[in-house]
């Protein structure tokens, strides 16, 4: 009874260190994060856009490389946007909080849209890492169109 009382207490004292943690994280801090995260994440992408659209040479690796980065990142986001996080220098809208669901649901797309991105350009097929590139910036636009500011 004792070791169950135990691990009940050390439960119950690690979630409230991670609340509190995250209560702690100032609006700023998190906005420059999640910022960061979409820099890297629009470093990769520019030039895939670019190979994508003819406008430089094709390079599969380089692709491919740009693909695991985006998928990696694309796991990180969603851990930027804590309640109290909107500040004046944020792009995001209210509606993210306001739509907690509908936003975390769009960033699982991504993610997902991102991981399948990585998948394809891992094998070779130029046709087909152009489509799974064309859907993961579908991804995108899709969140941006309800949740960022223009």
């Amino acid at each position: 009874m004792r070791a169950l009382v135990l691990f009940a207490t050390a439960v119950l004292g690690a979630s409230l260190g991670t609340t509190t943690l995250a209560a702690t994280v100032k609006p700023e801090t998190a906005v420059n994060y999640r910022q960061g995260i979409y820099h890297a994440i629009l470093w990769n992408f520019v030039p895939m856009a670019q190979m994508v659209r003819g406008m430089r040479p094709w390079n599969q690796a380089t692709f491919a490389q740009g693909a695991a980065r985006i998928e990696f990142y694309s796991q990180q986001l969603l851990g930027g946007f804590p309640p109290g996080s909107l500040t004046a220098r944020s792009e995001a809208k209210p509606a993210i909080w306001q739509h907690w669901a509908e936003f975390s649901a769009k960033m699982q797309n991504f993610e997902n849209a991102s991981a399948t991105l990585a998948v394809v350009a891992r094998s070779s097929d130029q046709a087909a890492s152009k489509a799974a590139f064309i859907k993961t910036a579908d991804t995108c636009k899709s969140c941006h169109d309800a949740f960022r500011k223009e």
